[in-house]
């Protein structure tokens, strides 16, 4: 039943009753009405706003539009004008069948949302999204897409695996378990400490070339040492996480030494890493942008 119906018949409740007592109106009923206005103002969470706008892909609802601040909205995507302009534009280049969107994860950290995303964007895409938030609309956006590929050296897919959030109490500890593997074990190489933030015996690997475990993560840096490629992270720009779930935004060199982005979530159990996902995106030359706030 639809909200508007079961408005209709309470407000005809209230009319009816009020005719058996023409000059009697009671608290309840007085209450009944403030929260039926309640229940239509409902505010959505930061989080339901940007899973809404990313559905609007999918279903064509303008109104998730109005979650983001026409005044402000600074644009991180390279390929994007800045503003609404920007994204208008982007609409406007969309195929005839439109662009699709599946949520498979959504988190809140304060400010920010950031998602998990199966795309079809000019074609299947692996995505994550950072929006922040000010007031209550968006004012921010930073993304990192990829080709989806197929299957693992293990079987998993960019997509699969756990998607339950919790330790909501555990947040700040696990941030901080995370962000030390990016600056110790992926910044610096230090791998003295590897087996103690990442579990020796359960590690469930999404990257689309690496195999489960740490030997399967041992293995590729081999790979990557005796074909002369590179694995470089140079700079942690963000942190976000909640629960048991934190997203890392790095900054470095990939492959042949490409300039690239990285975006990495990993999910913790009792202080340790268990799995992880990912999408690299190289960062184009500046002559290429459009729009000038840069990457990150």
């Amino acid at each position: 039943m639809k909200i508007n119906t079961i408005t209709t018949i309470l407000v005809l409740t209230l009319v009816l009753t009020n005719c058996k007592t023409p000059n009697k109106e009671t608290d309840s009923e007085q209450s009944t009405e403030q929260q039926i206005k309640k229940d239509n103002k409902m505010e959505l969470t930061n989080k339901e706003k940007v899973v809404a706008l990313l559905n609007s892909f999918n279903t064509g609802d303008k109104t998730p539009i109005s979650y983001i601040n026409p005044e402000k909205y600074i644009q991180h995507n390279l390929a994007v004008g800045d503003g609404l302009a920007g994204f208008g534009e982007v609409m406007k280049a969309a195929p005839p069948q439109g662009f699709k969107a599946n949520v498979v994860r959504a988190f809140q950290d304060g400010d920010y949302v950031f998602t998990h995303t199966e795309y079809d964007f000019f074609g299947p895409k692996a995505g994550f999204d950072v929006f922040k938030f000010e007031d209550g609309k968006i004012v921010e956006h930073w993304d990192n897409l990829s080709e989806v590929t197929p299957p693992n050296p293990s079987g998993r897919t960019q997509f699969d695996g756990t998607t339950e959030i919790t330790d909501s109490g555990k947040t700040e500890a696990n941030k901080n378990i995370v962000k030390q593997f990016a600056e110790e074990v992926l910044m610096n190489g230090k791998m003295d400490n590897l087996t103690t933030l990442i579990n020796p015996t359960k590690y469930i690997q999404h990257n689309s070339a690496v195999a489960d475990g740490l030997d399967g993560l041992g293995a590729a840096l081999k790979y990557f040492a005796e074909n002369g490629l590179v694995m470089e992270y140079d700079k942690v720009h963000k942190v976000l996480g909640e629960g048991n779930f934190v997203l890392t935004i790095s900054e470095g060199k990939f492959g042949k030494g490409d300039h690239v982005a990285y975006y990495d979530l990993f999910r913790l159990e009792n202080g340790q890493i268990v799995e992880h996902w990912d999408v690299i995106q190289p960062i184009p030359e500046k002559s290429e942008w459009k729009n000038d706030n840069g990457k990150f």
